[in-house]
């Protein structure tokens, strides 16, 4: 087959940025009133998540060494629920792949699953909670808000959900998700506000990233104002996330899926298909066929988000590891996203089946659009048969003619190549040649 021409598109999209990250935070931090919160010389557990937010090592490190000058004794906890096969040696090693670590931080890093059950949830189930957070004088918690992978509703990810699910780890993770959507959408709040009373929570640093994932406001949450102040940091998130200018497209194509990309591997919000079971797919855009052809490096061989797609190579089936994929789709409860799809050998042959399948008699009327990852869409590639949308929208700009994929004689796609500055362009550009 002679597959499509395609050309580089870059989306104009609103990106605000914080410019000095360690004094804003440390601003932050001495204009709050943790010092009502907590006793002077007191411990202070620093929850600390699984999501990439970015430059996470930076926010963390300011965090531990303004609470340190304040006069209080900081130290980080893993706030991630079953995240890293849901044992102590995979959230350390998750931390320390975003250099979290007690020799980067100066502080000690405990990432044990030990819980206390503090109360029962408003269904009659227990409420787990972190012994390390729960014995500390105070709880200060660093995290993403962004719109959720799996439902929408006042509070999805943000500091609400880390201390209701991060800090449950995996008992309290499944307590929420075994319920589905009822237990995200009113066991998760109810839990949150419960926690809040019943915890030494005294503040939270609600991240709020733009679309090219850098930090665009950071916004501190006191106790008595975290219910009231997340869902309008949510809505805000939600205007700021980058998403795909067109209703339709015939073949997506997702280089590389991840946990440090979404949750869910891919964003819904981004693809268009939610993939929870009962749940229809969001309104746009409609994508005839997906294809996914990596796993990020990063993402350590959880292929979570897999079952998105129609098709993907045998490269990234033969990357996962089988038991943080388990662990991670029975808690979550979302089982049709890990579903294996139909496997072939090379990135070519997934690209033309994709094409093949996606209901167009003629391959060049077929509407392709390729994106390094649902994270970082920005720049994308497109076929001619999207000129006109592209021509109509003022927020985008075709930047190249239309060229041929580079694809080598092996089948590989140039990923790299055709998005240098994503994650996987960095990556592959960040090692040695020889």
């Amino acid at each position: 087959m002679n597959l499509p021409n395609l050309a580089r598109v870059r989306q104009q999209i609103p990106q605000p940025r914080v410019e000095d990250l360690a004094g804003t935070v440390r601003r932050l931090i001495l204009e709050s009133r943790i010092r009502d919160r907590v006793p002077a010389g007191g411990t202070v557990a620093v929850g600390v998540g699984s999501r990439g937010v970015n430059r996470i090592a930076v926010i963390a490190r300011e965090t531990v060494q303004t609470l340190q000058e304040m006069g209080f004794k900081p130290f980080i906890v893993a706030a991630m629920g079953s995240h890293g096969g849901a044992t102590a040696e995979g959230q350390a090693e998750l931390l320390a792949s975003y250099d979290v670590t007690a020799e980067s931080m100066g502080v000690p890093v405990k990432t044990d699953m030990d819980t206390v059950v503090l109360g029962t949830n408003p269904v009659g189930l227990p409420i787990y909670f972190d012994r390390n957070a729960y014995q500390a004088d105070g709880i200060v918690l660093l995290n993403r808000v962004k719109p959720h992978t799996d439902f929408v509703a006042t509070y999805e990810s943000g500091v609400v959900k880390m201390l209701t699910i991060g800090l449950g780890k995996r008992d309290g993770a499944s307590q929420v998700h075994k319920l589905g959507l009822r237990g995200l959408k009113e066991v998760l709040p109810a839990v949150g506000r419960f926690l809040v009373e019943n915890t030494k929570f005294a503040l939270g640093l609600a991240i709020i990233e733009n679309a090219r994932d850098e930090t665009a406001e950071i916004v501190p949450l006191e106790p008595e104002t975290i219910f009231d102040r997340e869902p309008a940091l949510l809505a805000r998130a939600r205007d700021l996330m980058g998403r795909l200018p067109f209703d339709q497209i015939d073949l997506l194509v997702v280089c590389e899926l991840g946990k440090n990309y979404s949750g869910a591997g891919m964003d819904p919000n981004v693809i268009g298909r939610l993939m929870v079971e009962t749940q229809n797919d969001l309104a746009r855009p409609v994508v005839t066929r997906l294809v996914v052809l990596d796993v990020s490096d990063e993402s350590h061989g959880n292929i979570v988000g897999v079952g998105f797609a129609d098709l993907t190579t045998e490269r990234l089936v033969s990357r996962v590891d089988q038991e943080a994929l388990r662990i991670n789709t029975l808690t979550s409860c979302c089982l049709e996203r890990s579903r294996i799809p139909i496997t072939l050998a090379t990135d070519r042959e997934v690209i033309e089946k994709g094409i093949d399948t996606c209901w167009r008699i003629d391959p060049a009327e077929a509407r392709i659009v390729v994106i390094p990852n649902t994270l970082e869409v920005e720049a994308l590639w497109v076929s001619k048969p999207l000129e006109a949308e592209v021509e109509a929208n003022a927020s985008l700009k075709r930047e190249t003619e239309y060229l041929p994929m580079p694809i080598s004689a092996d089948g590989t796609l140039d990923r790299a190549g055709m998005f240098p500055h994503s994650v996987c362009g960095r990556r592959t550009h960040a090692k040695p040649t020889i």
